[in-house]
């Protein structure tokens, strides 16, 4: 489906609002080494805070002058084109968290579960006890690739054909094994997205999640005016057009093309979701590490459909993408609200996804997000007799009020904060936090007062209790 360029794509971005010149200067600086050092024609990048598309830059070209066809070499830069916010480059793998959108819109729907079996949708495979959730997180042990050589031919099969290689292909490690990343595991995402809903992949992402988010510029068919990809010689420095490679049934894996803009909205929902797609909770889901995807560093992991990246203490979200011709980098740093997007139309040398998260630290090291101003809670008598510290295993525990709502927190440990939702009559539920689905539940003697409470079955009692006094029955209060 191609892309109309004539549809609303919402309100204009805001080149630089809000950013320091020096601050601008600085990310300038950073977008225009990379093109230089990555020596792609162009490299296109813009940063997300709060919601607003806040800086972008677009250095050299998104078409060079003087290549008259793919297998001629540039001979200079006159006649050259630049992009704009709005010119769309193939994003590549970057497409593979919108098939893992769709795949939890549909759970949240319980029209799957990430627990089903891939012969529950996918009837007959030899794969059929992989479960979505393994293909999800690349955890499943399927080869890595479609059957075929899809990536010398730029073939991709059509259904019929994809579906007849899924049976030639291996399961190469066990599942859970390790991290293994495998674009046939999309493909076949894709394939279930398809069964369950009726609809066309396409039509699905449309629908669930570009047309809910404005992103009208982001589709399976480029139009006119999109960047051409090229390959560069690493010794003449000459570049070389690359053909396009229309993914037919393995696009769920990575046929998207979309636009600093368009994109921009996708991480502005990334960073603080709301329910157009899915529900805040399930992005929060997704984002979570399932598996390491570097055992001995443990700087990198991927989630539902979204992969992890951390430095020091910070961890970013998102995807990389490549094609021939493209490379792009997704990176979100969720609590501080603020991403970034690079697109570089060069099939190898780039490091997009590295130059994002420096964009997004760059932001956040000289901007930060200013805290709300803290005003006093509102009176909670029902809540007043559970408030304080209290003991158990040992160690003092703490539960507060934050925002209206029950929290705890062991005295020692800053990591260790829960927060609670009231399920019932002195029965509380671990919302968020280390400690997140266990019961609190509050015992009261018989006058009435509270005597202790039990969270996680183990005994939390007012004052330090050995395990000696708990048998034995002693004064737990």
């Amino acid at each position: 489906m191609t892309a109309d360029p004539t549809r609303s794509e919402g309100p204009e971005p805001r080149a630089a609002a809000g950013l320091s010149r020096a601050v601008e200067r600085d990310l300038t600086a950073r977008v225009r080494s990379a093109q230089r050092r990555w020596r792609s024609p162009g490299v296109s990048a813009g940063v997300v805070r709060e919601g607003d598309l806040i800086w972008t830059a677009h250095i050299g070209a998104a078409r060079l002058g003087h290549v008259a066809d793919r297998a001629e070499s540039t001979e200079g830069t006159e006649g050259s084109i630049a992009a704009t916010d709005s010119t769309q480059f193939m994003i590549g793998s970057v497409t593979k968290t919108f098939t893992a959108l769709v795949v939890m819109a549909l759970r949240d729907e319980g029209r799957l579960s990430l627990d089903d079996p891939l012969d529950a949708h996918v009837p007959g495979t030899r794969h059929a006890r992989l479960q979505l959730r393994q293909m999800l997180a690349h955890a499943s042990g399927l080869q890595r690739e479609p059957i075929g050589n899809i990536w010398e031919s730029l073939s991709a099969p059509e259904r019929e054909a994809f579906l007849v290689g899924v049976e030639e292909a291996e399961q190469v490690l066990p599942a859970h094994h390790a991290f293994h990343y495998s674009n046939l595991a999309y493909g076949l995402l894709g394939q279930v997205v398809e069964r369950v809903t009726g609809q066309q992949w396409e039509t699905v992402v449309r629908e669930r999640v570009l047309d809910p988010l404005g992103m009208a510029r982001t589709g399976l068919v480029p139009t006119d005016d999109r960047a051409h990809g090229y390959q560069i010689d690493p010794w003449a420095g000459t570049a070389r057009e690359e053909p396009l490679f229309t993914l037919n049934a393995t696009a769920p894996l990575g046929g998207l093309w979309s636009t600093v803009a368009d994109m921009a909205r996708y991480a502005a929902y990334l960073a603080d979701p709301d329910d157009r797609v899915v529900r805040p909770e399930t992005i929060d889901e997704m984002c979570r590490p399932l598996i390491m995807t570097d055992v001995d560093g443990w700087t990198g992991a991927y989630g539902l459909g979204f992969g992890m990246g951390r430095r020091g203490d910070r961890v970013f979200v998102g995807h990389g993408g490549a094609m021939p011709g493209y490379l792009t980098g997704l990176r979100v740093r969720r609590r501080d609200k603020t991403g970034a997007i690079v697109f570089a139309n060069a099939t190898s040398g780039a490091e997009p996804l590295a130059l994002a998260t420096d964009l997004v630290e760059a932001v956040v090291d000289a901007e930060p997000p200013i805290e709300p101003v803290w005003v006093p809670e509102q009176p909670r008598p029902e809540l007043a007799e559970l408030l304080g510290q209290w003991w158990s295993e040992g160690s003092p525990i703490i539960f507060f009020v934050r925002d209206g709502e029950l929290w705890s927190r062991l005295t020692d440990d800053p990591l260790s904060e829960t927060r609670f939702a009231p399920e019932g009559p002195d029965r509380y539920r671990a919302a968020a936090g280390r400690e997140r689905g266990e019961v609190l539940q509050v015992v009261r003697a018989a006058d009435g007062t509270v005597a202790k409470l039990y969270f996680a079955t183990y005994a939390v009692t007012r004052r330090p209790l050995a395990f000696a006094d708990l048998v034995g029955g002693g004064d737990e209060r």
